[in-house]
């Protein structure tokens, strides 16, 4: 007999707890945002486009909680070893296009686990981070 163990994952309460989290410091630095946030498999459990924001950020924010989900890294620790030449060269392009090599998606962890993943878009890569770090350290307090 086949024992399940079920993994654990991200609510959509608390998801929505993150979106928030990131939109408060989008709406700080004030730039419109995308916010996604998605389970371990990189699917989505909640996105957001705050007024503004540009359309391509949905797919960008998707896509950036999709790999951060997929890889268990941040996006931006790809960028360096998918330039030409490198051991990940041509990463972006894999996965029907959805791998994303710059920064605005985290995982989320929980002991030890990547449970989730959130994803940014819609400013420059800095801001993306920046706004994507504030719903990792909101992921954090609710989890600890």
């Amino acid at each position: 007999m086949t024992e399940f163990t079920m993994t654990a994952t991200v609510s959509l309460e608390t998801a929505k707890a993150v979106v928030e989290a990131c939109e408060q410091k989008a709406e700080e630095i004030d730039n419109p945002m995308v916010i996604t946030v998605a389970n371990s498999e990189g699917n989505l459990i909640a996105q957001h486009r705050m007024d503004g924001a540009w359309l391509a950020s949905v797919d960008i924010s998707r896509n950036k909680a999709f790999t951060a989900a997929a890889l268990d890294m941040p996006t931006h620790d790809l960028a360096e070893p998918s330039e030409p030449g490198n051991s990940l060269y041509g990463l972006q392009n894999t996965n029907e296009g959805r791998m994303v090599i710059f920064g605005g998606g985290y995982p989320l962890e929980k002991d030890d686990e990547v449970v989730g993943a959130v994803g940014v878009s819609g400013g420059a890569v800095e801001q993306d981070m920046e706004v994507a770090e504030a719903g990792v350290d909101a992921f954090e307090d609710l989890s600890s």
